[in-house]
C-alpha cells in the first residue's frame, strides 16, 4: 500500500550539481534525480545516495556513505469498491548507509471500519550491486483470522528502464510459505503530474488433504494512481485499482462478502520526510 538509488516506492535521491554534466538524454524521476534510459553504474556513489543531501558538500565526498533516514507513506487512501469501501495504507522507512539499512514496511486495509488485514515487516537490507539489495527479517500479520509470524527473505531494487521491483519470500511458524512480487513505474507527464502504475501479486501455500501443501494464488492487483506534486514531499492522488482473487481465497469469499473481482476508485495522499 529502498541500498539502491531509489526505494521500491521511489525514495528520494540526491543529485550532484556539476558544470561538466554531459548533454545526455535524461529526465527527472519523482524525487528529482537525473535519469538516462537505464540505471547508471555509479548509483552507490554518495552523489546518488538514497537519502536527502544534508550538505551541498555531499557531492564532493565530505559525507561518504554517511547514515541517513527516510519515512515514505506511499499510499494513504480511501477506496470505494463495488461491494465494499474503506481505507488502506502502504508505508516504509529506513535508517542506514548505502551498504546496510534497517528497514520497516507495513501495509493494510480497513473495510467498513474493521481491520481486514495488515502486515508489518522488520528487515535488514544489504547492498549486493549498485542497484539491488538483499533483505532478511520477519513479518507479522494481523486482522481477519489468526495472527501469523513469518521469516522473510527477498531482494529489491531498480531494474533496467527504472522499474522498481520488490520480491519477497516468507516461511511461517506453522510451516506455510508465501511470496509477494511488486513492480512499480513512474510516468512523468510534467514536473508535477505523475502517473504511477503498480502491479502486485501474493502467492500462498495451503494445507490440502493428508496435510499436503499445495500452492494457491491468493490475489493480484493492478493500480493506476495519478498524483500532483505540490512539492517533492507532498502529493495528493486519485486512481483506479483492479483486484482479482484466485483459488481457495476466491472460493471462500461469499462468507467474507468480498468479490472475486473488484474495481475500486481511490483517492489519497503520498508524502515523505
Amino acid at each position: 500500500m529502498p541500498a539502491p538509488a531509489t526505494s521500491t516506492h521511489g525514495a528520494p535521491q540526491a543529485v550532484p550539481i556539476t558544470s561538466s554534466m554531459p548533454n545526455m538524454d535524461m529526465h527527472h524521476d519523482s524525487m528529482g534525480a537525473l535519469h538516462g534510459s537505464k540505471p547508471s553504474g555509479d548509483m552507490r556513489n554518495p552523489d546518488y545516495s538514497d537519502g536527502l543531501t544534508t550538505s551541498p558538500m555531499t557531492g564532493m565526498g565530505m559525507q561518504d556513505n554517511a547514515a541517513q533516514h527516510l519515512l515514505l507513506v506511499d499510499q494513504l487512501e480511501y477506496f470505494l469498491g463495488r461491494d465494499a469501501n474503506g481505507a488502506a495504507w502502504d508505508a516504509e522507512g529506513w535508517y542506514g548507509t548505502d551498504t546496510d539499512k534497517a528497514w520497516f514496511r507495513t501495509e493494510g486495509e480497513l473495510n467498513a471500519g474493521r481491520l481486514e488485514n495488515a502486515d508489518m515487516e522488520a528487515l535488514w537490507a544489504h547492498a549486493i550491486t549498485a542497484h539491488w539489495d538483499t533483505q532478511l527479517g520477519v513479518r507479522h500479520d494481523v486482522g481477519v483470522g489468526s495472527d501469523r509470524t513469518w521469516a522473510a527473505f527477498g531482494i529489491q531494487g531498480l531494474a533496467p528502464y527504472w522499474f522498481q521491483v520488490e520480491a519477497t519470500g516468507y516461511v511461517s511458524n506453522a510451516g506455510r510459505t508465501a511470496a509477494r512480487l511488486r513492480i512499480e513505474y513512474e510516468l512523468r507527464f510534467t514536473q508535477r503530474l505523475i502517473l504511477q502504475p503498480e502491479f502486485e501479486t501474493n502467492l500462498y501455500s495451503k494445507h490440502g488433504a493428508q496435510g499436503r501443501i499445495v500452492d494457491d494464488m491468493s490475489d493480484m492487483q493492478l493500480g493506476l494512481r495519478l498524483r500532483y506534486e505540490f512539492n517533492r514531499q507532498f502529493a495528493p492522488y486519485v486512481g483506479l485499482v483492479w483486484v482479482r482473487r484466485f483459488g481457495a481465497t476466491a472460493s471462500n469469499l461469499p462468507g467474507d462478502r468480498e468479490p472475486v473481482f473488484d474495481q475500486q476508485i481511490v483517492a489519497g495522499l503520498r508524502f515523505w520526510f
